[in-house]
Protein backbone atom coordinates (compact mmCIF):
# COMPACT_ATOMS: atom_id res chain seq x y z
CA UNK A 1 0.00 0.00 0.00
CA UNK A 2 1.31 3.31 -0.98
CA UNK A 3 0.85 6.56 1.61
CA UNK A 4 -1.67 8.46 1.06
CA UNK A 5 -2.34 11.92 1.58
CA UNK A 6 -5.83 13.82 1.42
CA UNK A 7 -5.10 16.49 -1.14
CA UNK A 8 -7.43 19.16 0.36
CA UNK A 9 -6.02 18.48 3.97
CA UNK A 10 -2.70 18.39 2.97
CA UNK A 11 -3.27 22.18 1.65
CA UNK A 12 -4.92 23.72 4.20
CA UNK A 13 -3.51 26.19 6.32
CA UNK A 14 -1.02 26.70 3.73
CA UNK A 15 -2.48 27.81 0.18
CA UNK A 16 -6.17 26.57 0.95
CA UNK A 17 -8.76 27.84 3.85
CA UNK A 18 -11.29 25.68 5.80
CA UNK A 19 -14.57 26.02 4.61
CA UNK A 20 -16.06 26.38 8.68
CA UNK A 21 -14.03 29.57 9.81
CA UNK A 22 -15.26 30.11 13.70
CA UNK A 23 -13.06 28.58 16.85
CA UNK A 24 -15.19 27.33 20.18
CA UNK A 25 -14.30 25.25 23.20
CA UNK A 26 -17.87 24.52 25.26
CA UNK A 27 -20.10 24.52 22.04
CA UNK A 28 -18.05 23.19 20.00
CA UNK A 29 -20.03 19.70 19.20
CA UNK A 30 -23.40 21.52 19.12
CA UNK A 31 -21.80 23.92 16.26
CA UNK A 32 -20.24 20.98 14.27
CA UNK A 33 -23.38 19.40 14.06
CA UNK A 34 -25.60 22.43 13.35
CA UNK A 35 -22.88 23.29 10.43
CA UNK A 36 -23.85 19.54 8.87
CA UNK A 37 -26.98 20.10 9.03
CA UNK A 38 -26.94 23.61 7.09
CA UNK A 39 -25.18 21.72 4.78
CA UNK A 40 -27.16 19.00 4.18
CA UNK A 41 -30.49 21.35 4.26
CA UNK A 42 -28.86 23.69 1.63
CA UNK A 43 -27.39 21.11 -0.81
CA UNK A 44 -31.43 19.27 -1.02
CA UNK A 45 -32.94 22.27 -1.10
CA UNK A 46 -30.93 23.77 -3.50
CA UNK A 47 -29.58 20.30 -5.90
CA UNK A 48 -30.49 22.33 -9.17
CA UNK A 49 -28.75 24.82 -8.49
CA UNK A 50 -24.98 23.34 -9.23
CA UNK A 51 -23.84 24.08 -5.56
CA UNK A 52 -19.89 23.67 -5.51
CA UNK A 53 -19.08 24.62 -1.49
CA UNK A 54 -20.51 25.88 1.42
CA UNK A 55 -18.48 28.19 3.32
CA UNK A 56 -19.86 28.76 7.51
CA UNK A 57 -18.51 31.93 9.10
CA UNK A 58 -19.19 32.26 12.95
CA UNK A 59 -18.76 35.04 15.06
CA UNK A 60 -20.84 35.36 18.84
CA UNK A 61 -24.47 34.72 17.60
CA UNK A 62 -24.23 35.45 13.96
CA UNK A 63 -23.85 32.43 11.35
CA UNK A 64 -22.74 34.02 7.54
CA UNK A 65 -23.53 31.22 4.91
CA UNK A 66 -21.70 31.88 1.64
CA UNK A 67 -22.96 29.57 -1.55
CA UNK A 68 -21.14 28.85 -4.37
CA UNK A 69 -23.10 28.37 -7.14
CA UNK A 70 -23.24 28.14 -11.23
CA UNK A 71 -26.74 29.08 -11.19
CA UNK A 72 -27.52 31.97 -8.99
CA UNK A 73 -30.83 32.88 -10.28
CA UNK A 74 -32.00 29.92 -9.04
CA UNK A 75 -31.03 30.38 -5.48
CA UNK A 76 -32.22 34.06 -5.58
CA UNK A 77 -35.70 33.71 -6.87
CA UNK A 78 -38.08 35.94 -8.72
CA UNK A 79 -37.48 39.70 -7.03
CA UNK A 80 -35.05 37.85 -4.32
CA UNK A 81 -38.13 35.41 -2.78
CA UNK A 82 -36.02 32.39 -3.06
CA UNK A 83 -33.18 33.52 -1.01
CA UNK A 84 -35.88 35.07 1.38
CA UNK A 85 -37.49 31.47 1.62
CA UNK A 86 -34.04 30.02 2.07
CA UNK A 87 -33.27 32.25 4.70
CA UNK A 88 -35.80 31.77 6.34
CA UNK A 89 -35.92 27.79 6.74
CA UNK A 90 -32.14 27.90 7.74
CA UNK A 91 -33.31 30.49 10.64
CA UNK A 92 -35.39 27.71 11.61
CA UNK A 93 -32.14 25.21 12.29
CA UNK A 94 -30.00 27.86 14.28
CA UNK A 95 -30.77 29.97 17.45
CA UNK A 96 -28.26 32.57 15.53
CA UNK A 97 -28.89 35.09 13.37
CA UNK A 98 -28.15 33.96 9.44
CA UNK A 99 -26.72 36.13 7.22
CA UNK A 100 -27.24 34.12 3.62
CA UNK A 101 -24.76 34.85 0.55
CA UNK A 102 -24.43 34.03 -2.88
CA UNK A 103 -21.17 33.79 -4.49
CA UNK A 104 -21.39 32.74 -8.33
CA UNK A 105 -18.99 30.73 -9.92
CA UNK A 106 -18.17 31.71 -13.04
CA UNK A 107 -16.38 28.55 -14.51
CA UNK A 108 -18.79 25.11 -13.74
CA UNK A 109 -16.36 23.10 -15.93
CA UNK A 110 -13.27 23.96 -13.55
CA UNK A 111 -14.48 23.13 -10.66
CA UNK A 112 -14.02 19.79 -9.47
CA UNK A 113 -17.27 19.24 -7.50
CA UNK A 114 -19.70 20.35 -10.16
CA UNK A 115 -17.28 18.35 -13.07
CA UNK A 116 -18.39 14.99 -10.28
CA UNK A 117 -21.58 15.83 -10.34
CA UNK A 118 -22.68 16.57 -13.94
CA UNK A 119 -20.49 12.91 -14.36
CA UNK A 120 -22.98 11.19 -11.75
CA UNK A 121 -25.91 12.93 -13.39
CA UNK A 122 -24.79 11.64 -16.64
CA UNK A 123 -24.81 8.16 -15.35
CA UNK A 124 -27.94 8.38 -13.81
CA UNK A 125 -29.36 8.94 -17.26
CA UNK A 126 -27.99 5.59 -18.28
CA UNK A 127 -25.12 7.69 -20.29
CA UNK A 128 -22.20 4.87 -20.98
CA UNK A 129 -19.62 5.91 -18.08
CA UNK A 130 -16.15 5.91 -20.48
CA UNK A 131 -18.40 8.62 -22.70
CA UNK A 132 -19.34 10.64 -19.40
CA UNK A 133 -15.91 10.75 -18.44
CA UNK A 134 -14.14 11.15 -21.46
CA UNK A 135 -16.03 14.50 -22.39
CA UNK A 136 -15.75 15.91 -19.06
CA UNK A 137 -12.02 15.52 -18.82
CA UNK A 138 -11.85 17.24 -22.50
CA UNK A 139 -14.47 19.92 -21.64
CA UNK A 140 -12.18 20.96 -18.50
CA UNK A 141 -8.84 21.10 -20.35
CA UNK A 142 -10.68 23.65 -23.29
CA UNK A 143 -11.70 26.00 -20.02
CA UNK A 144 -8.37 26.26 -18.81
CA UNK A 145 -7.55 23.38 -16.10
CA UNK A 146 -4.03 22.01 -16.57
CA UNK A 147 -4.85 18.61 -15.41
CA UNK A 148 -7.11 16.40 -14.49
CA UNK A 149 -7.99 12.92 -13.27
CA UNK A 150 -11.28 11.06 -13.24
CA UNK A 151 -11.60 7.78 -11.56
CA UNK A 152 -15.40 6.09 -11.65
CA UNK A 153 -15.85 2.96 -9.34
CA UNK A 154 -18.91 0.60 -9.01
CA UNK A 155 -20.95 -1.95 -11.15
CA UNK A 156 -19.95 -0.16 -14.07
CA UNK A 157 -21.80 -0.94 -17.62
CA UNK A 158 -24.11 -3.58 -15.59
CA UNK A 159 -20.68 -5.52 -14.61
CA UNK A 160 -21.01 -8.65 -12.33
CA UNK A 161 -17.84 -7.32 -10.04
CA UNK A 162 -19.41 -4.53 -7.77
CA UNK A 163 -15.82 -2.40 -7.91
CA UNK A 164 -15.09 -2.38 -11.34
CA UNK A 165 -12.51 0.72 -11.55
CA UNK A 166 -12.36 2.92 -14.60
CA UNK A 167 -9.67 5.89 -14.36
CA UNK A 168 -9.22 8.99 -16.86
CA UNK A 169 -6.48 11.50 -16.54
CA UNK A 170 -4.78 14.04 -18.89
CA UNK A 171 -2.32 16.65 -18.23
CA UNK A 172 -0.65 17.67 -14.99
CA UNK A 173 -2.28 15.76 -11.77
CA UNK A 174 -0.37 18.02 -9.06
CA UNK A 175 -0.01 21.30 -8.29
CA UNK A 176 -0.41 23.81 -5.52
CA UNK A 177 -4.50 24.81 -6.96
CA UNK A 178 -5.09 20.84 -6.93
CA UNK A 179 -9.03 20.63 -6.02
CA UNK A 180 -10.17 16.38 -5.01
CA UNK A 181 -13.96 16.03 -4.61
CA UNK A 182 -16.73 13.11 -5.08
CA UNK A 183 -20.37 12.31 -6.18
CA UNK A 184 -22.30 9.58 -5.80
CA UNK A 185 -25.16 9.46 -8.33
CA UNK A 186 -28.33 7.69 -7.50
CA UNK A 187 -28.08 4.50 -9.75
CA UNK A 188 -29.66 1.05 -8.98
CA UNK A 189 -27.72 -1.85 -10.52
CA UNK A 190 -28.19 -4.69 -8.29
CA UNK A 191 -29.54 -4.83 -4.20
CA UNK A 192 -27.89 -2.05 -2.32
CA UNK A 193 -25.63 -1.09 -5.44
CA UNK A 194 -24.52 2.28 -6.26
CA UNK A 195 -21.75 3.68 -8.58
CA UNK A 196 -19.35 6.59 -7.67
CA UNK A 197 -17.72 9.18 -9.38
CA UNK A 198 -14.45 11.09 -7.78
CA UNK A 199 -12.52 13.25 -9.13
CA UNK A 200 -9.27 15.31 -9.34
CA UNK A 201 -9.13 18.41 -10.75
CA UNK A 202 -5.67 20.66 -11.04
CA UNK A 203 -5.70 24.47 -11.51
CA UNK A 204 -3.33 27.22 -10.83
CA UNK A 205 -6.10 29.04 -9.25
CA UNK A 206 -5.56 29.41 -5.47
CA UNK A 207 -8.23 28.86 -3.16
CA UNK A 208 -8.07 31.83 -0.68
Amino acid sequence: MGQKVHPIGFRLGVIRSWDSKWYEEKNYAKWLHEDIHLREFVKEKLGQAGISRIEIERAANKVKINVHTARPGIVIGKRGAGIETIKKDLQALTQNEVYLNVVEVRKAETDAQLVAENIATQLERRIAFRRAMKKAVQTSLKFGAKGIRVACAGRLGGAAGALARRHLRAGRRSGPGLDARWAAPRVCVGPRRARRVQLVLDERRRHR
